[in-house]
């Protein structure tokens, strides 16, 4: 996907996007930097942390059917291949539990700073 559709994508971030980039945007001053709407060859991650190789998904309805969800098994699976880890949260669980998600998203920084 070009670097002009991910411009317009983040323009018309749905409401779960929002709220959980609000949220990552807090974490900046821990030095975790996120970036909203990244290209990674002909995907589009909704946010990536380049530094700890970290991509965070925010699944709505369509990634449920089995189509959606085989589309995400070579998605995840390229991005995979470029070193990067996939976190996948529901719009559920960003709605309604942001404190929650933000603190798996922190486990997830931290298991990736740590020595191997």
């Amino acid at each position: 996907m070009s670097v002009e559709r991910a411009r317009q994508l983040r323009k018309i971030m749905p409401a779960p996007e929002a709220k959980l980039w609000n949220a990552l945007r807090a974490l900046k001053p821990l030095h975790h930097h996120f970036r909203r709407q990244v290209p990674f060859g002909h995907y589009i991650a909704d946010f990536a942390c380049h530094r700890a190789r970290l991509i965070i998904e925010v699944d709505g309805d369509t990634h449920f059917s089995d189509a959606g969800q085989k589309h995400d098994r070579v998605r995840d699976a390229f991005l995979s291949a470029e070193g990067y880890r996939v976190l996948r949260v529901t719009n559920l669980d960003v709605m309604r539990n942001i404190d929650g998600v933000i603190e798996v998203v922190l486990a997830a920084l931290e298991q990736a700073s740590s020595p191997r």
